[in-house]
């Protein structure tokens, strides 16, 4: 499966598995056995790796986790705006028990489509890529904004964030890419969208397919129109915020 995120059956199993494990942090087994309707004797075997559930019951375990741990109500609860209307992610991209969660959201949004590469932008976006890059065993690019020694080649792209007078760039090495790469970029916050869609150029002057851009939290809506100026891949928000 390396260098390919197409989900099989078996890698399904072994991540419902792993959403199970996640979920032994908030239920006890009598509690999970309640809301999956299985035996915690089943629900034990699973956990410990003894045995591994048929693909339909980890579809419907999976369904059922997924709605009851409500991760766009977690990440609700820790986002607290200043009077300037700015709120500090710290608490969310620090937590690594979260961002397993996150991982797992992507993975049941994206499954079935080919991801070969994570693409992400320096510097709060990375623990969360480069958790779901692990998971799905692909490769993770990091844009940044300065070039760095040792790198040849690089694939620029500039940009002016909004509300600034300011030209900026995003630096990705060009070895990275593969002619042909599909790449899911990922970010935690989407705001204006100049980041994601600089993010989105760097990936088609690389020749790469978008397979999808995914992000934790999205403010407001105009960053949906200039995503769309350059790609009109599915993009997947946990939470959708309203701006202050």
């Amino acid at each position: 499966m390396k260098g390919s995120s197409r989900i099989s059956d078996l890698k399904y199993k072994l991540m419902t598995v792993e959403l199970l494990n996640l979920s032994k942090h908030y239920y006890t087994y009598r509690e999970l056995a309640q809301l999956i309707h299985l035996p915690e004797t089943v629900l034990s075997r699973y956990v410990k790796g003894h045995v591994l559930p048929t693909i339909d019951r980890a579809r419907e375990i999976n369904k059922i986790l997924q709605k009851t741990l409500r991760l766009e109500i977690e990440l609700q609860q820790r986002i607290e705006f200043d009077d300037l209307g700015f709120f500090d992610n710290t608490g969310i991209i620090s937590d690594t028990l979260l961002m397993e969660r996150a991982v797992q959201y992507a993975v049941n949004k994206f499954a079935g489509r080919r991801i070969t590469k994570i693409l992400t932008a320096a510097v709060d976006g990375i623990p969360l890529a480069a958790l779901l890059a692990h998971r799905l065993g692909v490769g993770l690019v990091i844009a940044k904004r300065d070039r760095e020694v040792g790198v040849k080649e690089f694939i620029e792209e500039v940009y002016v964030p909004s509300k600034t007078a300011m030209m900026m760039s995003l630096y990705a090495p060009r070895g990275a890419f593969k002619r042909g790469d599909c790449v899911l970029i990922v970010d935690d916050v989407i705001d204006s969208g100049e980041t994601q869609r600089a993010l989105a150029q760097i990936a088609l002057k690389a020749r790469a397919e978008i397979v999808g851009i995914y992000a934790l939290i999205g403010i407001g809506h105009e960053w949906k129109n200039k995503i769309n100026q350059v790609t009109k891949c599915p993009v997947e928000v946990v939470l959708e915020l309203t701006k202050k």
